[in-house]
């Protein structure tokens, strides 16, 4: 612990919090300097990165709170850094996540050729995550917030370089957020007098704070891939290597914007329970997790499907916070660190899948539970954990949530146990399909060539779902680490253990029930998993509220681009007129005044002499009419 202190001083040399940001950057470029062809080395300096990162985690989580602050640009904009308990919290838990996810991708990305190039952007991404998570000044914070934009629009180029609609869809969405979030970090700045975050302590959310509040919750849930930022995200699924997914959308977007989401509900701003903002985040939350569960419902792609929940997932992490309720901000923080957990084992599990059949099409896969027997497993404990089913680690922080919804409202605690049956009644689909039923595999897929994932790709899966039932059996040990973080808000209450409603655990239990019942039914209906919640998708009403979703009507950057559109064309109306205005009506102006004076040179001296007099004797007419 000494050893540790005395690293951490400022003054003596290098220390722990720098190293977390400049290691991975330095390192990130020299994976990038690595001749192609020499994939294990690269593969070896990322893997020494991710490491290195892991531990130097642990030693901020053992480490004491320390501030660091080097003045540097003036008006108050210094590089200033933070250690305390949720700076700890949320830095061990990216790293973990960081870690497990890396070493998936050495396997996962061998003979691809834009592997060393992602090796970079994920280098970079870590970097800038650290920066984020450990800023202890709003400059700065934006500083390695934005340059996220920079890895990840990268890492959504990498395989589709001539298609880049994805990438530049999710520039601009993410981006939006994020100059919402500039302009709140402004009005938070100079409502609170101060660009230090940790001096800004409950401010009023009313006139210049409510705006400034609004702005900065636009950029938390823009990060955290919340509605209406979130549509580039399925469109990322279908182009982005699958490491990418399950490190960003799946775990480390959620983390940041959460983590940005509670800091702003419980340091910067005084958000009251029942209060208009705190019932504006929660509609933000029902409404982000019913409607993108509604469209995972219907996906016969895994990934695709899966990006969905990963939107939908994050709803319930900004209803419970929304509730600024104690129960709600702990479940949302709960749900968070399960959701990194889950997600990424079911994204893992779909890459190999994909790995070993080539795509993740349900339509064209089928029965891979006998093949690969332990993806299987990971992706049911997974699947068991995102549906809410106990003892997983997602039961106990839905149920957390759902105490807050309900004690905020009925109306969200009714739309929650909605989502909850949607998302139990689409892994009941997906796991159906993927491992269960008759084998089923493309065309030029052989049975014998459909094994196990390499060892490197199996344990991050393994441990991530061996985490699920930890921290579901024990969710004391999360829950003794997210806790203290509320201080004083907790008010002495202990959320670990069983539920303390059971009339709402055996409500959920009920739910789970229902899909359980609607997946048979579906299922008898048409002989097939995949097709089990059809009777849903194309039920009257629905089909034609589904094909419009599917139709991207309701895409708010399909919406969005409709009015640059058409702001494009007046911007192409006004350059035309203005061009015509110059190079047509002028010079045809200037022409038929020219000609008119050169018809007047006749040369007849008499004329001039009558046109001079006349000329005259109007401005003669002219000087008295004035006077």
């Amino acid at each position: 612990m000494n050893g540790i202190s005395a690293f951490l001083t400022v003054g003596s040399g290098m220390n722990l919090l720098y190293v977390m940001i400049l290691l991975p950057f330095v390192l990130a470029l020299l994976c990038l300097a690595i001749p192609k062809q020499s994939y294990a080395a690269k593969a070896g300096v990322f893997v020494l990165a991710v490491v290195a990162n892991l531990i130097f985690a642990f030693g901020v989580f053992r480490a004491p709170d320390a501030t660091m602050l080097i003045p540097w640009a003036g008006f108050e904009i210094n590089l200033a850094l933070r250690i305390y308990d949720f700076s700890r919290f949320i830095v061990i838990a990216a790293a973990i996540i960081v870690f497990l996810v890396g070493l998936y991708s050495v396997s996962f990305l061998r003979r691809k050729e834009y592997a060393g190039q992602f090796f970079f952007y994920y280098l970079l991404t870590l970097a800038l995550a650290n920066g984020a998570f450990l800023a202890n000044n709003f400059v700065v914070m934006l500083f390695f917030w934005e340059g996220l934009l920079v890895s990840l629009f990268g890492m959504l180029v990498l395989v589709n370089k001539d298609n880049v609609r994805t990438a530049v869809k999710a520039i601009v969405l993410s981006g939006t957020a994020d100059l919402l979030l500039m302009l709140g970090i402004a009005m938070t700045c100079m409502h609170a007098g101060t660009m230090m975050m940790d001096a800004v302590n409950d401010l009023s959310v009313s006139g210049i704070g409510a705006v400034g509040f609004l702005c900065m919750l636009a950029g938390a849930i823009g990060k955290a891939g919340s509605m209406p930022f979130h549509s580039w995200i399925p469109d990322a699924a279908n182009d982005a290597p699958l490491p990418f997914m399950a490190l960003l959308p799946a775990a480390l977007e959620k983390m940041l914007g959460i983590y940005l989401l509670t800091r702003i509900v419980l340091d910067f701003y005084d958000l009251q329970p029942g209060s208009t903002m705190s019932l504006v985040v929660m509609i933000i939350g029902a409404v982000t997790l019913f409607f993108a569960v509604s469209m995972a419902l219907i996906q016969k792609d895994m990934k695709r499907l899966l990006s969905f929940h990963a939107i939908s997932q994050v709803g319930y992490m900004i209803l419970g916070i929304g509730t600024a309720l104690p129960v709600g901000i702990v479940g949302g923080l709960f749900h968070m660190v399960n959701n990194a957990l889950y997600k990424c084992c079911l994204f893992l599990s779909a890459g190999a899948i994909e790995r070993a059949t080539g795509t993740t099409d349900l339509k064209r896969v089928g029965g891979l539970g006998k093949m690969m027997p332990l993806t299987g497993l990971c992706f049911i404990i997974a699947a068991l954990s995102i549906a809410g089913v106990p003892p997983f680690n997602g039961f106990f922080s839905k149920e957390l949530v759902f105490d807050a919804a309900i004690e905020s409202h009925t109306v969200f605690y009714v739309i929650a146990v909605v989502g909850a049956f949607m998302t139990a009644a689409s892994f009941l689909k997906l796991g159906h399909a993927a491992f269960f039923g008759p084998t089923k595999l493309p065309d030029d897929v052989k049975k014998e060539d459909v094994r196990e994932a390499p060892a490197a790709m199996l344990l991050p899966m393994v441990v991530l779902a061996a985490a699920c039932v930890v921290f579901g059996v024990w969710n004391r040990l999360p829950l003794d680490m997210i806790q203290p973080l509320l201080g004083d808000t907790l008010a002495g209450q202990d959320f670990a253990g069983w539920p303390h409603s059971m009339t709402l655990v055996l409500i959920s239990l009920a739910v789970l029930l229902l899909a359980i019942i609607n997946h048979i039914i579906g299922y008898r209906m048409t002989g097939e998993g995949i097709k089990a919640v059809d009777h849903i998708h194309y039920a009257p009403g629905l089909r034609q509220l589904y094909h419009c979703a599917e139709q991207h009507y309701f895409d708010p950057f399909d919406i969005l681009m409709v009015f640059v559109r058409i702001y494009a064309w007046l911007c192409y109306c006004i350059d035309r007129a203005i061009n015509w205005i110059y190079d047509v009506l002028l010079v045809r102006l200037t022409s038929f005044f020219s000609q008119s004076l050169k018809n007047f040179n006749t040369g007849d001296v008499a004329g001039y002499m009558v046109r001079s007099f006349i000329g005259l004797a109007f401005l003669v007419l002219l000087f008295v009419l004035l006077i």
